[in-house]
């Protein structure tokens, strides 16, 4: 159906796009957050949780496989109804099976189930936006459900992360803690699930002959939107870039929060629930945020080309200050928070670049299918190192392993030398 077949509807879209893209970010926070510091403060080794949250990518991975069929079985509007009352009821199932003996194997069967509902939920929610807005009004929303998205981020890593913390400190029960929260969750999903029941508006006709045409249609693009992706130019060196320029910050991500809830006996800071709740998941994210907005400020001012080379720079250097902490007696909590910010900015500066260049490789026929081909590369790109990282952190030490990802940042660095992008690519032109 093209959109301007499509009926208007007089609802705002204020109405829902901002609870459409918190509920789009709370699961995959979920998934790759609240289960690594959970399962650290259950008692799992670093190794474990590493390897087993790494697997939880795998849904994001391989979204490109299946997203086709989002689009001709059924509407979108359902798929992101369904979804939610899925992931609320996945929620509610680790909460229940957190008291017992295999919660481990439980908890992590669900949050496989979590991730994949979840995927399927960002193709069905970014698809409706499509067709529900125009092209001025997918313009003019883009910042808020970003916004929204990040205040997903928040809310996971902070907020709840505060209140587990909370909770264990006021009764002496983590499991009790985690039950809490991931309580919380199924109920907010479940109201998710409702609320956008009646306010999302009916936009799509999916009648069983339009069904039977479109499904005609997937079949005959599926297989040329991967052989022409696979045909690119330079293809080669642009999924060596995917897989690469990640690579420290993979490994990374997986020990931030370990490092700083292990005790100093350890190697780790010490720090509560409830401290790693503020650290990473408040001030952490509003690092990410700001270098995220200032990297597309530069980028527009001077392109993608120009600011390459420095953004992989940012992402390695400011790798640093994990070397420091881990080195650095008894640094305060204000040092901490400083460092994290510090190394989360970075990140989110460099991370620019890289988003850039995949929109840069994915210009021409398909390019919504090959950026999501792209996307997969990148969970990709995060999931293997991320799986090793836990096993590589107990074999050397915290102190070691934060020299190890510095010396992986060569990677991040010798990628962009690679690559070739469009000088004018990136620029704002008036």
């Amino acid at each position: 159906m093209k959109r301007h077949d499509i009926p208007r509807t007089a609802r705002s879209p204020w109405t829902w796009i901002p609870t459409l893209y918190f509920a789009e970010g709370i699961p995959y926070v979920a998934v790759m957050t609240l289960s690594v510091i959970m399962y650290k403060r259950l008692g799992i080794s670093n190794t474990d949780i590493a390897l087993y949250t790494g697997w939880l990518y795998l849904p994001w991975v391989i979204k490109p496989l299946w997203s086709p069929f989002v689009d001709i079985i059924s509407t979108k509007r359902r798929w992101v109804t369904v979804m939610q009352q899925l992931i609320g009821v996945a929620f509610a199932l680790i909460a229940l099976t957190l008291p017992t003996a295999l919660f481990f194997r439980l908890t992590l069967a669900v949050f496989w189930l979590v991730a994949f509902t979840s995927a399927t939920h960002d193709i069905a929610a970014d698809g409706y936006y499509m067709l529900a807005l125009d092209e001025h009004e997918q313009s003019f929303y883009v910042g808020i459900r970003s916004t929204f998205y990040r205040i997903a981020s928040v809310a996971g890593q902070g907020l709840l992360v505060i209140i587990a913390g909370c909770i264990e400190t006021y009764t002496g029960n983590i499991p009790l803690a985690w039950e809490t929260v991931f309580l919380v969750l199924s109920a907010l999903f479940l109201g998710f699930s409702l609320y956008h029941s009646f306010v999302l508006p009916k936009v799509e006709d999916k009648a069983p002959d339009d069904r039977s045409k479109r499904s005609d249609e997937t079949k005959r693009e599926f297989g040329k939107v991967f052989s022409t992706f696979f045909r690119k130019k330079n293809v080669g060196i642009a999924l060596l870039f995917m897989l690469l320029y990640r690579f420290p910050e993979a490994q990374l991500v997986k020990l931030i929060n370990p490092f700083l809830l292990d005790s100093t006996e350890a190697g780790g800071l010490g720090l509560s629930t409830a401290e790693v709740g503020i650290v990473y998941g408040t001030v952490g994210i509003i690092g990410l945020t700001l270098g995220g907005i200032i990297g597309g400020l530069a980028a527009a001012a001077k392109g993608l080309r120009y600011w390459l080379r420095p953004m992989a720079w940012s992402m390695s250097l400011t790798c640093l200050t994990f070397v420091y902490l881990s080195y650095a007696a008894s640094p305060s909590l204000a040092m901490i928070n400083a460092c994290v910010f510090v190394e989360q900015f970075g990140y989110g500066f460099g991370f620019t670049a890289y988003m850039l260049y995949l929109i840069h490789f994915s210009e021409g026929e398909f390019s919504t299918a090959h950026y999501s081909l792209c996307t997969g590369f990148m969970a990709l790109g995060m999931m293997l190192p991320g799986m090793a990282a836990g096993w590589i952190q107990e074999m050397i030490g915290y102190r070691h392993f934060f020299i190890w990802t510095m010396i992986c940042c060569v990677a991040t660095i010798g990628v962009t030398y690679l690559v070739k992008v469009n000088p004018e690519f990136g620029i704002k032109h008036k």
